[in-house]
């Protein structure tokens, strides 16, 4: 016979909401808590991390506020009616140029200093799939890394493009396109970070030396 005390005390629905929108927030299937909440995220010990990693991690703190910053962006562009106003302007190319200037190196710093000692770790330990060519969670990564490189620059041309679209019908068609693949595209950046921060990361600490760590941080210098 089923408890319902005791499943009341494990049920995470809250079944006593005063009405309205405002406090239906986390409450519902149509918006439920975010995983990206800090209270809803895993605790990790920033300061035991190899310095290799916490600088990984404070690189992906910088580009989450840019990505937040971008976003923001993005709706109030949408509900001006696609009007590109200079503040709009001004956050969609600072995004583009740190995209340019700071992620691709970001990307290209992990994919050469950390993911190759991580994926041997990971196969040796068993992290990874089953079959004759199995995969770790490097490979994973690496094609979130190519499919940013492809994201991002059908972002960029996209609305580069729309300011160029005379044809009004055209023109709205291009920038919801530009909108619904830069949603896309962020969404998938800050999952990307979420897994690393506090999946992949903790992994590489835990299979990882610290002599090999010192190796990884002097290839990441070389990434600046």
């Amino acid at each position: 016979m089923i408890d319902l005390k005791e499943t009341n005390k494990k049920d995470p629905i809250k079944r006593n909401v005063e009405n309205g929108l405002d406090n239906m927030k986390g409450c519902t299937p149509f918006d439920p808590p975010s995983v990206y909440e800090e209270e809803n995220k895993p605790k990790i010990d920033f300061d035991s991390m190899p310095e290799a990693l916490q600088e990984l991690m404070k690189e992906h703190k910088v580009a989450v506020e840019k990505i937040e910053a971008f976003e923001n962006a993005l709706v109030e562009y949408k509900t001006s009616g696609y009007v590109l106003n200079p503040s709009i302007n001004s956050t969609l190319s600072e995004f583009f140029k740190f995209y340019d200037n700071n992620l691709l190196v970001h990307n290209e710093k992990e994919d050469k200093a950390l993911f190759p000692i991580l994926n041997d770790k990971l196969l040796e330990s068993g992290e990874h799939s089953i079959g004759e060519n199995p995969k770790t969670a490097i490979d994973v990564m690496e094609d979130d890394h190519v499919k940013f490189i492809q994201l991002g620059t059908l972002c960029f041309n996209l609305f580069g493009l729309a300011t160029r679209i005379k044809d009004p019908q055209s023109r709205m068609f291009i920038c919801d396109t530009a909108y619904d693949t830069s949603r896309e595209f962020t969404e998938l950046l800050r999952l990307h970070i979420y897994r690393e921060d506090y999946t992949l990361f903790p992994l590489a600490h835990k299979l990882i030396s610290a002599e090999e760590f010192e190796e990884i941080s002097k290839k990441q210098k070389r990434y600046k």
